[in-house]
């Protein structure tokens, strides 16, 4: 599996050791691996394929995020060395297939490379993660006051973890295989409700603030090249995706309910209220 240090691959390792399953994770950084512990290491770099020989060799699945510069290199290194299954992690708005936004871009030509490599697949779309909420660390440690674009945006928010539990079941189960999942969690919110949630689970009084378009623009584009915010706004000003539409996939794949924004606050409020 790749990104076994991000929100959803960290709680994807857990499970699946948990489970008992044998776990191979790639990994640029040599100081990440250490083969003591449970789950075996390869350093190696996605971008770069000269640097993958024999990092699949007796793999069978793999678990990999959209968006590497040459996807269909990597789909054929996976296959020539004898992967059999992927789970591509995309997002919904690989399903409106837009070339000319930078984002559905990316994930759709991702998909598109893992359909045509000629190993089974399963496409996991999650729609915008709780987790995205620790972005507002620097405010709340400047105050209680939160100040968010596109306010007016519903999104059926999920916890990484849920991704993370669809993903093992997707893994070492045949049943999803050449399935799209969509992925949210239970319930669409206003950034306004997270910021009321948010605030009940630290035992403050957060105070929500809208920022205007030109504003977020300006903010955006200090830290992010011009066309992915294009690709933002496009999403969220122009309507090209709908992320308030609310899904069973996670109840349907793993058995349970999906855990709602509040689970996740009070989870995560030790993470905000060290700031």
């Amino acid at each position: 599996m790749t990104g076994a240090t991000g929100n959803v691959g960290s709680a994807l390792v857990d499970t699946l050791t948990a489970a008992g399953h044998r776990i191979r994770t790639l990994t640029r950084n040599p100081l990440a691996a250490d083969p003591s512990g449970e789950v075996r290491h390869f350093i190696g770099d996605l971008n770069k394929p000269n640097s993958l020989d024999g990092a699949f060799t007796g793999v069978k699945a793999v678990f990999t995020l959209a968006g590497y510069d040459d996807m269909p290199a990597l789909a054929a290194t996976m296959r020539d060395q004898g992967v059999e299954h992927v789970v591509l992690m995309t997002g919904g708005s690989a399903g409106i297939r837009r070339m000319d936004n930078a984002i559905s871009r990316y994930m759709t030509l991702s998909e598109r490379a893992i359909r045509e490599s000629g190993m089974t697949w399963t496409f996991l779309r999650p729609r915008a993660f709780m987790s995205n909420s620790l972005r507002w660390a620097p405010q709340l440690r400047a105050g209680n006051v939160v100040r968010v674009p596109f306010s007016w945006r519903r999104t059926a928010f999920i916890d990484p973890r849920d991704i993370a539990a669809v993903a093992a079941e997707a893994l070492v189960s045949t049943e999803h295989r050449g399935k799209i999942l969509e992925l949210t969690g239970p319930d669409a919110l206003l950034p306004e409700e997270q910021v009321e949630i948010l605030g009940a689970a630290l035992g403050r009084e957060l105070r929500f603030e809208a920022v205007p378009n030109d504003e977020a623009r300006a903010e955006m584009e200090s830290r992010m090249p011009k066309e992915r915010v294009d690709a933002y706004f496009g999403f969220y000003v122009d309507n090209l995706i709908d992320e308030s539409v609310v899904f069973p996939t996670v109840a349907e794949a793993t058995g349970r309910a999906p855990r709602d924004y509040a689970s996740w606050a009070t989870v995560n409020a030790h993470r905000l209220a060290a700031a």
